[in-house]
């Protein structure tokens, strides 16, 4: 009895470094390039992306709630950007402008989660189509081409060989670990997602940290719009579509519980390596994208249901 406990215990808290060791041993035998330096560090650019809406997804899921909103907050910033940009524009007032943007949808999501009383779900489902049709309707449905050098380096640029998205994504999840774990803040929100209703009799101003939990996911959309935008030149309102799949994924595979109280960042970053390293994967064997699509569902699945059983065994 001892010895299951004990390697429960062990899978527990290292099964997704043996799940990731797995998948580059693996990928090494089938395909010898996956380990090139060249493709490590293309599947950590690849990542930056997905880890920084993940750090974001994993405060929102931590108290209980979600956002479906981020791939369109994520246009938001582009398209606003991009129009800034435009005619070689003030690269900081874009940036700047950009990220406020997107961090006006996280108020907007967090009064209507906290103040108003809306479910998760729905509030940021209705934010989702008012980003993207803001987007489109900004735009025009068209894209901005970018051109400013000083911008693209944003998602272009490399630091001592290291590509900037890169650093920006180390950035934000020591940011994101500290927070969580160091300050009074991150312990309030563990609180709310454990029991929401003693959290508030206990003296834990509950709306005021649900607000600031859809604010913090709407300033990591802000940087993520500007590195995407960077990366591919163009400030585009049909970006991002489907991001909030792979963010809600990372999170659920990193064993954050969906109903909110039990996880944190350090499974959150294991789980957004292990959806790049399957993506990759799936790349270098030729696999369509749009099964990558299929898997990637099943993977939540998967991660969901053993949040299941892990509860009907506490």
């Amino acid at each position: 009895m001892n010895n299951k406990k004990n390697l429960g215990k062990v899978l527990r808290e290292f099964g997704l470094v043996f799940v990731i060791i797995f998948i580059v041993v693996l990928m090494t035998i089938v395909k010898p390039v996956f380990l090139s330096s060249g493709n490590i560090l293309n599947i950590l650019r690849q990542v930056s992306i997905n880890g920084i809406l993940a750090v974001g997804m994993t405060f929102i899921i931590l108290t209980g709630g979600i956002d479906l909103s981020v791939g369109s907050l994520v246009a938001v910033t582009s398209v606003i950007s991009g129009s800034l940009l435009m005619n070689d524009g003030n690269v900081f007032l874009a940036c700047v402008a950009g990220v406020l943007a997107a961090v006006a949808f996280g108020i907007l999501n967090g009064y209507l989660v906290a103040y108003i009383g809306f479910q998760p779900f729905i509030a940021t489902l209705a934010s989702t189509t008012i980003g993207r049709g803001f987007a489109m309707v900004y735009s025009n449905g068209k894209p901005y081409t970018i051109t400013n050098e000083s911008f693209l380096a944003i998602g272009q640029g490399n630091v001592f060989g290291v590509p900037t998205p890169i650093i920006i994504l180390v950035i934000v999840c020591i940011i994101g670990l500290v927070v969580l774990k160091c300050t009074t803040f991150g312990r309030y929100v563990f609180a709310i997602g454990g029991n929401k209703n003693a959290a508030k009799l206990s003296g834990v101003k509950t709306r005021k940290v649900e607000m600031m939990v859809y604010i913090l996911s709407g300033v990591c959309c802000g940087i993520v719009g500007l590195i995407l935008s960077a990366r591919i030149s163009s400030g585009q309102p049909t970006a991002a579509e489907g991001f909030e799949l792979d963010a809600i994924a990372a999170t659920a595979i990193g064993g954050t519980s969906m109903s909110g109280g039990i996880g944190g960042l350090r499974g959150t970053i294991f789980g957004f390596i292990i959806i790049g390293l399957i993506s990759n994967s799936l790349n270098l064997v030729n696999v369509n994208s749009f099964w990558q699509q299929i898997v990637k569902g099943f993977i939540i699945l998967l991660a969901v249901l053993m949040d299941m059983k892990t509860k009907s065994r506490e």
